[in-house]
């Protein structure tokens, strides 16, 4: 793969290039780079899945914030990669950049919330590492294990799949992207039940999200306005379509299993808040926008980027 070197980094760029220079041998390798977690196949029907997420000061979160909550937020976000993917959590290992300003209260309070949300989920923590830094920094590496039917990817979206969402969207900023609950149970009700086609969680914002799912699986999709389910946080739709850190998860599936799905949240068996937001059409990336007037708007899939 050929490259500007002094060409500007970007977060997706650079994704692409780790999965070019990075190629995987080894025939265990299900899923590599690209997806929300890696899985490799570890027996007959069972895999195990693997994602790691780096949290740092003044970028995820900031000084002035609760560090039980600091804590408790950045394993939550890898419990929600491993939701995405159809898996169960089970261990994780914890490396931590300490500034020289901590005292071990501000330590033994941040995994007091680390702790908390593994116990919430049955995740044990063995093991990880320690240094010194500038400024906090957490890293989480999570393993789960998933059986194969379960397994849901972002490469898996078809034409006329009915598109999904959990909760509700917008205004996580405020407060709730750091005690936000991962849709563990959740997508292990969906994915006993039913046969998801594709699933991501929405970290970066539902339109990057959702653009990240088409660019995948080779279609675009249409959305609805007055069908999202907007959080009452949120002050405008841009915070809807835009802000991200909901961790809700974004999947789509058949028409017959969709139906399937609106009929049972009509009849009130979920148990969980669930919306239908739109449809995927035969339209490479594209992401189509009715608006309350009924009016189609083409959408860029912009939303929060790293660099």
């Amino acid at each position: 793969m050929s490259v500007n070197k002094n060409s500007k980094i970007s977060e997706l760029g650079l994704i692409e290039y780790c999965k070019n220079i990075f190629k995987t041998r080894n025939p265990c390798v299900f899923k590599g780079i690209g997806d929300d977690a890696a899985v490799v196949k570890i027996a007959k029907d069972k895999y195990l899945l693997s994602t790691c997420d780096m949290l740092i000061e003044d970028r995820h979160f900031t000084k002035r914030d609760n560090l039980y909550d600091v804590g408790y937020k950045a394993v939550s976000c890898s419990l929600s990669d491993i939701a995405a993917m159809g898996g169960e959590p089970k261990f994780l290992l914890l490396s931590l950049g300490i500034p020289k300003r901590f005292k071990f209260g501000d330590v033994d309070k941040l995994l007091k919330g680390v702790k908390k949300s593994a116990a919430k989920f049955g995740v044990d923590i063995i093991g990880g590492d320690t240094n010194s830094s500038d400024k906090l920094i957490i890293d989480v590496c999570m393993m789960g294990f998933a059986q194969k039917k379960n397994l849901a990817f972002r490469d898996g979206a078809k034409d006329r799949d009915y598109i999904f969402v959990t909760g509700s969207l917008g205004g996580s900023i405020y407060g709730r992207h750091l005690k936000f609950l991962p849709r563990v149970e959740e997508a292990k009700f969906l994915t006993d039940n039913f046969k998801i086609n594709s699933m991501i969680d929405i970290t970066d914002g539902l339109l990057l999200d959702l653009w990240r799912i088409l660019k995948a699986s080779g279609v675009g999709a249409v959305i609805f306005e007055k069908l999202l389910p907007r959080h009452k946080d949120a002050k405008n739709m841009e915070e809807v379509l835009y802000m991200g850190e909901d961790f809700e998860l974004l999947f789509t599936v058949d028409k017959n299993t969709g139906d399937k799905l609106l009929d049972k949240v009509k009849q009130r068996k979920i148990s969980f808040p669930l919306s239908f937001i739109g449809q995927i059409i035969k339209d490479d990336a594209k992401i189509w926008y009715v608006n309350k007037n009924n009016k189609l708007i083409s959408l860029k899939p912009r939303g929060f980027v790293h660099f």
